[in-house]
């Protein structure tokens, strides 16, 4: 089991359980403004923000999370350097590797949503022996979006309808907002409650856009490297403050 029980985890933050959030999507912006300030290589943001991830992580299962989602590559960042990218691959490749210990011991259960089209070998092989050695685990799910962008996402899931429909085995009149949910990358993930963006920018940069019709936004312009928890405290308790209504009137 995770270390922490929800309801616990709760209590700790001073928030009642049913304000506490079931998933927590982060988009972690800011990695190569950051070490750019500081007269370092994007790359170094780079690597320090895979302390971020670890840092974040950990935290998240230990509070009980149910569901953590971080927008690791988007399938706009191919437009950048090849040496970036590559050094991206790398990391990547060696997250997979280097975090397989702490995965299994805090119970977390791995996924990944995207395209597998541009990722090289190697990597693909320690991300698919990631996710099946955390598959049978019952805590925090981990869920990694790489290659990812919201829009080629509900292509490819009217793609999946449309060939339902050409054979016949699904009429027109039939599709509802839970036939197109199926067919999403996410497909059994509960939606986001919370979208955390660091670095101060004001955008969604394409970030699953179905899934968070309703998620409550938190930004920050704490570049993602140092992101800590205090600062995921804080958004938690932000978001336990806030008046969801879903389109109602208050209670």
């Amino acid at each position: 089991m995770c270390e922490v029980a929800p309801s616990r985890a709760s209590e700790k933050l001073d928030i009642p359980p049913e304000r506490f959030p079931r998933h927590i999507a982060v988009i972690m912006d800011g990695n190569g403004r950051w070490a750019q300030r500081r007269g370092l290589p994007r790359i170094e943001g780079h690597r320090h923000g895979v302390a971020s991830v670890r840092r974040i992580t950990q935290q998240c299962a230990r509070l009980g999370l149910e569901q953590l989602t971080l927008f690791c590559l988007s399938s706009e960042n191919w437009k950048r350097p090849q040496a970036e990218l590559d050094f991206l691959m790398h990391l990547l490749e060696q997250y997979m590797v280097e975090e397989r210990g702490t995965i299994l011991r805090q119970n977390i259960r791995v996924s990944v949503i995207g395209r597998r089209e541009g990722i090289p070998a190697a990597a693909l092989r320690e991300i698919d022996k990631t996710i099946e050695m955390s598959q049978a685990n019952s805590g925090m799910r981990l869920c990694l979006a790489i290659n990812y962008g919201g829009r080629m996402e509900l292509v490819d899931a009217v793609r999946q309808i449309a060939a339902r429909v050409a054979a016949g085995r699904l009429q027109p009149d039939q599709i509802d907002e839970q036939t197109l949910a199926a067919c999403l990358y996410t497909r059994g993930m509960p939606d986001p409650d919370l979208l955390i963006r660091t670095a101060g920018e004001m955008r969604l940069s394409n970030f699953l856009l179905w899934q968070i019709s309703y998620a409550e936004l938190w930004v920050t312009p704490t570049c993602w490297p140092e992101f800590d928890e205090q600062h995921l405290h804080q958004a938690i308790r932000d978001f336990a403050a806030r008046d969801r209504r879903f389109g109602g009137l208050s209670q």
